[in-house]
């Protein structure tokens, strides 16, 4: 099995082998992959940490080989905690930006880390424990106005779904990509009263098909990513958007995962 990681801050993961093909999801700065599928110009993978599947463009995967890949299962596994920070490439000196919830492998006292046979210097903040649940709404309060993007995982666009699972990630906690997989989770609340910061709310369509989720805070708020990362009202019926004077998703599941 061939298998590659995420050596750029974000990389798109498209629905179809094509440009014009709509983004489904982002391969994050650290993750790793199987190749499913390869063609001249795209290869089909999965990741590993949630074993996703699209089309990534070829000429932004960095293949690694059995050694690597061996290497990479006993690391330590180490999570960026800041906004955006910089990476350093020790031998060129060349730097670029990694966004919140990015890998940063096996990272040393020193800050240095390896991947794919290149060295790093991490210049930020990290996270190697487990969180608490006021840690991980301290996590989702950082996304705050991130502007919602379809696929999204990272500050500079994020998706409902991309929220939860990369807050509940730096968390520590690993969760599925989409809403519906994350609603099949944990123990099923009858009242917003029963739930705890952290816990998750999930929203249907008139089809029934859950289309939506968002982390519950403290005093009947919740923090979800609709246009933007945004604080708003829960209540038995739903989110309620003050802007918009009236409901604007409407309450499924309420779900404690953690």
């Amino acid at each position: 099995m061939v298998r590659g990681i995420c050596k750029l801050s974000a990389i798109p993961m498209r629905l179809e082998p094509s440009d014009p093909s709509e983004m489904v999801n982002q391969v994050i700065f650290g993750e790793s992959y199987d190749v499913l599928e390869q063609r001249k110009k795209w290869l089909r993978i999965r990741l590993h940490h949630d074993r996703y599947e699209g089309w990534i463009d070829r000429k932004q995967a960095s293949l690694i080989d059995e050694a690597e890949t061996e290497y990479r299962k006993d690391a330590k596994l180490s999570i960026a905690s800041d906004l955006i920070e910089i990476v350093t490439q020790k031998d060129g000196g060349s730097y670029f930006p990694i966004f919140l919830g990015s890998y940063l492998p096996n990272l040393d006292k020193e800050q240095n880390f390896t991947i794919a046979n290149q060295s790093y210097h991490f210049n930020g903040q990290a996270i190697s424990q487990r969180q608490s649940r006021v840690e991980l709404i301290e996590t989702a309060f950082s996304y705050l106005h991130a502007p919602y993007l379809w696929g999204g995982r990272t500050p500079a666009g994020i998706d409902c779904s991309g929220f939860t699972q990369m807050v509940y990630r730096i968390a520590g906690h690993q969760i599925p990509r989409d809403a519906w997989q994350q609603a099949e989770l944990g123990e099923t609340l009858s009242f917003i009263e029963e739930s705890e910061p952290g816990d998750l709310a999930f929203f249907d369509n008139n089809e029934g098909r859950i289309v939506h989720v968002g982390i519950i805070l403290k005093d009947n708020y919740i923090l979800h990513a609709s246009g933007k990362v945004r604080l708003d009202r829960l209540d038995q019926s739903g989110i309620f958007n003050h802007e918009e004077r009236g409901h604007t998703h409407k309450l499924r599941v309420i779900k404690k995962i953690i």
